[in-house]
């Protein structure tokens, strides 16, 4: 009997843009193993599925209520009175993460989806249903499917089979990757992957592990190996205020870019955003979230020109 393979995905976009070339359909799976402050898609970073709750969507107790009562762990309390969006007085649930097990009843309780559970188990074939459906789409405008995180390489068997399974029905693959993986597991999906998205945070590795949590040398060795087995290359720099937009930190990104170039298809330059952190409002855990003011234009069309002026190919998202 053959063995059915899932993997715990928290979202499917379709018509996306961003993620590679052409329209594509990208896969975000759960699970990270580094800690950007900056993330703009912290729902990404565990691999628990886990409760998420959506402010603006919520009814309050006094005119839904449903979660309050079917808690196993009397989790959920009412909150102070106080004002919603169009100023009305509204009582809005409070969650005690710390008594919560993300069993799902309140969000199978709560009519308006404000309470969700955020991750679910998908099969392959489920998942690929949805790609091939959006064949038409890929083939007419040169896109495909990008498999996305977290970190989808740390769930490497379900990656790796529904890459097989693309290729197989003609769909271009994309592999979205912090590289913070054995090389075993990239060899294994680089014969069924026709571009890396390749994030490169960091070429400081003290400075790497102390903002991210992990050094950057497993990183940058992945990258280089990438390259020599003649993978392609989406280099994808965030570039974050106090970290890494300086003349001098790109500097260090084109000495290394160099030497990598023929691989290199294009390198995008992500400015910083605050889209996020409304998200980690949603996971109600309490954490000190890092903001800051985004990079200006100038700034960025700077960076821009001199990764260009070492012959690279750059692009701001």
């Amino acid at each position: 009997m053959e063995k059915t393979i899932t993997g715990k995905v928290y979202d499917i976009q379709g018509f996306s843009v961003q993620d590679g070339p052409g329209i594509r359909t990208t896969v975000f799976l759960k699970g990270c193993p580094l800690r950007c402050p900056w993330c703009h898609s912290p729902e990404s970073q565990r691999f628990e599925t886990e409760l998420n709750w959506m402010k603006v969507r919520c009814l309050g107790l006094d005119t839904c209520g449903h979660c309050l009562n079917v808690c196993p762990q009397d989790a959920i309390t009412r909150g102070v009175l106080t004002k919603n969006a169009v100023g009305e007085d509204i009582v809005y649930p409070q969650v005690d993460k710390s008594k919560c097990t993300e069993c799902g009843n309140c969000a199978s309780a709560c009519k308006a989806t404000a309470l969700y559970m955020c991750g679910t188990d998908k099969t392959v074939d489920e998942v690929l249903h949805r790609l091939v459906r959006d064949k038409p789409f890929f083939d007419e405008s040169g896109g495909g499917a990008t498999i996305s995180g977290g970190e989808c390489l740390c769930q490497p068997e379900f990656t790796r089979e529904l890459l097989r399974r693309c290729k197989e029905n003609g769909i271009h693959t994309a592999v979205d990757t912090t590289g913070f993986v054995q090389w075993e597991t990239i060899e294994s999906v680089l014969p069924y992957t026709d571009l890396f998205l390749y994030d490169l945070k960091c070429m400081d590795s003290a400075l790497h592990k102390q903002v991210i949590g992990v050094p950057n040398e497993l990183i940058l060795e992945n990258c280089k190996k990438i390259a020599a087995a003649g993978g392609r290359l989406q280099i994808r720099i965030p570039t974050i205020p106090m970290f890494n937009e300086s003349k001098e930190h790109f500097d260090q990104y084109a000495a290394f870019l160099t030497q990598i170039r023929d691989a290199i298809d294009l390198v995008q330059l992500l400015p910083y955003h605050t889209l996020g952190v409304s998200k980690h409002d949603r996971l109600l855990r309490n954490e000190q979230v890092f903001v800051a003011t985004p990079p200006t234009n100038e700034l960025m069309q700077a960076r821009k020109a001199q990764l260009e002026a070492c012959g690279l190919p750059v692009m701001i998202h």
